[in-house]
């Protein structure tokens, strides 16, 4: 490679950092508003607050899904779009899309296997982080 090519390649490579970056700053600041609002009007110890976010998170990346059947867009507004905004607004609408996906072309065995092992794994990893954040 070039030196020339190099240096397109690390500047095509900062401007789609930047996409993702602004992207989840975003979906970050927006999470954190929503989920606040709705925490602020409900006055229970059910987290829907979350629970609202993560279900406008996947109803969002639905819609992209959906629209990217018969539009077209470039690959950084789809980087910005969905792992910048929707990925700092929401992981969970990722691991949504993602099985969607999986059913979508008939890999029902992976995406069992993907949400068993996603939400087994994750509470065990809290777990794990829980008992290790109380040895410090």
């Amino acid at each position: 490679m070039s030196i020339l090519n190099y240096i397109c390649f690390c500047m095509y490579s900062m401007k789609i950092l930047f996409a993702i970056g602004a992207g989840s700053f975003i979906g970050g600041v927006s999470r954190y508003l929503l989920s606040s609002l709705i925490e602020h009007k409900n006055f229970s110890s059910f987290p829907f607050g979350t629970l609202g976010v993560n279900m406008m998170g996947c109803l969002l990346i639905g819609i992209f899904y959906g629209y990217l059947e018969y539009g077209s867009i470039s690959d950084e507004w789809k980087l910005f779009l969905t792992t910048g905004v929707l990925g700092g607004f929401t992981t969970f609408s990722a691991f949504s899309a993602e099985t969607f996906l999986l059913v979508h072309y008939k890999q029902q065995g992976m995406a069992l296997l993907y949400v068993s092992v996603t939400i087994l794994l994750g509470l065990l990893a809290t777990y794990v982080g829980y008992l290790l954040g109380k040895l410090v």
